[in-house]
């Protein structure tokens, strides 16, 4: 039977052969944490360390280093949250193409900044990557620009293919590969690749469940758009799967999970921590799909599992606000209300109660005009960093035993 995919193991060769030059194979990691966390023998690929920060630089410069010459001197357009803006810039520099990118309201300013300094005329317009797609449209039916898309497009989906390749080549025995995906052409195009050569192996999508178009899609048959989305993992909030990777995905690819946002900040944490590696919620999304699972993966999946960190594009700022919640989420911040007696050396006693309990006070306020408190009480709310939910609950079973009201914030 003719293999009718969009997107073959030749495509992929024929654009591993077109970045040679430009892209060197990203490092792969083994995570001695997550291996310990679910009983499998657990790889990164980080994509993170890739030019521009991500895989993109694969797929949008195996796109435009196709164009023709005619098509090169009309320039190029695109639209991205960050990650597709800065591949597009990076190629651009290097194949001499003028490049403008649609960005939406909210992008990271990381990423703005990094688009622009590769040289591109950033343009902001809406607050989803796809109103930034339809301006991209509109400026390519006006100016001739060609649209380079962020996954919808044969030579994109093929040049991701080649972090497949790479995969099979570093961890030769691999059983699954966990791979982030929005739009769908870094998944198409690594099950493009790997299927063909290792068709034994498993290879799943995961999506952040706020903007999760894929289960939906692939239930009816057919791309279907979400009618709304909320997630920190901008890199893969896409409404809508891309056409091209759908025939793909839907041929090939095993499975199709999602994640949900106290998850994702907490694998960010768990990767910044264990496996010092600065990851973006979009990349991060995998990993945060093992972390769910814990022990029970090695019932799920084969291993060695290759979990891909798709990107490591992120705010410094929503970096920060991430390992917070990631911190919350794994019980190592606990945040409470404590009512006590309004009395003397209170406060310096429940204080000398929790050193002894070896928490660390991040924080506290003293309140007496809050309701439903006593005449003769007083609130304190207090941030607390412990070791994990265990010494958490231990901290708090302690505060009731000495005869406190505690409430959790």
């Amino acid at each position: 039977m003719p293999n009718t995919l969009a997107v073959t193991l030749d495509d992929v060769l024929a654009a591993r052969e077109v970045l040679a030059d430009v892209l060197t194979p990203t490092p792969m990691e083994l995570s001695r944490a997550l291996s310990d966390r679910t009983g499998l023998e657990v790889h990164l690929k980080c994509e993170n360390l890739q030019r521009a920060g991500s895989f993109k630089m694969r797929g949008a410069y195996t796109r435009m280093s196709r164009l023709t010459e005619e098509e090169r001197s009309r320039g190029v357009v695109a639209a991205s949250a960050g990650n597709h803006a800065q591949g597009v810039a990076l190629a651009a520099r290097l194949l001499g193409i003028e490049a403008t990118v649609y960005m939406p309201h909210g992008a990271a300013m990381p990423k703005l900044a990094a688009t622009r300094g590769y040289g591109a005329t950033v343009i902001q317009v809406g607050t989803t990557i796809d109103e930034c797609i339809s301006e991209a449209l509109r400026h390519e039916a006006e100016t001739g620009a060609v649209f380079v898309p962020p996954f919808d497009h044969k030579d994109i989906v093929a040049g991701q293919g080649t972090c497949g390749l790479e995969i099979l080549e570093q961890v030769p025995d691999v059983r699954t590969i966990l791979v982030c995906t929005g739009g769908g052409g870094l998944l198409a195009g690594i099950a493009a690749a790997v299927k063909a050569l290792r068709p034994d192996v498993k290879v799943v999508g995961v999506q952040a469940a706020e903007a999760a178009a894929w289960p939906a899609s692939l239930a009816a048959g057919h791309p279907v758009p979400v009618s709304s989305m909320s997630t920190m993992a901008d890199g893969i909030a896409v409404g809508r799967p891309g056409d091209v990777p759908f025939g793909v995905v839907a041929e090939l690819v095993d499975g199709m999970e999602t994640v949900g946002e106290d998850s994702i900040a907490r694998a960010v944490l768990q990767l910044v921590e264990r496996a010092k590696l600065v990851v973006e919620p979009a990349g991060a999304a995998a990993t945060a799909h093992l972390m769910d699972l814990g022990q029970e993966a090695a019932e799920r999946y084969e291993g060695p599992v290759v979990a891909v960190l798709s990107g490591g594009n992120i705010d410094p700022l929503l970096l920060l606000r991430i390992l917070r919640t990631g911190l919350t989420v794994a019980g190592r911040y606990l945040q409470l209300r404590v009512r006590v007696p309004d009395r003397p050396g209170e406060l310096a006693a429940v204080l000398t109660m929790l050193a002894e309990q070896s928490c660390n006070v991040l924080e506290v306020q003293h309140h007496r005009r809050v309701q439903g408190l006593k005449v003769s009480e007083v609130s304190i709310s207090m941030t607390l960093e412990t070791s994990g939910h265990d010494h958490s609950a231990r901290v708090v079973q302690a505060l009731r035993d000495r005869g406190y009201t505690v409430d959790p914030l």
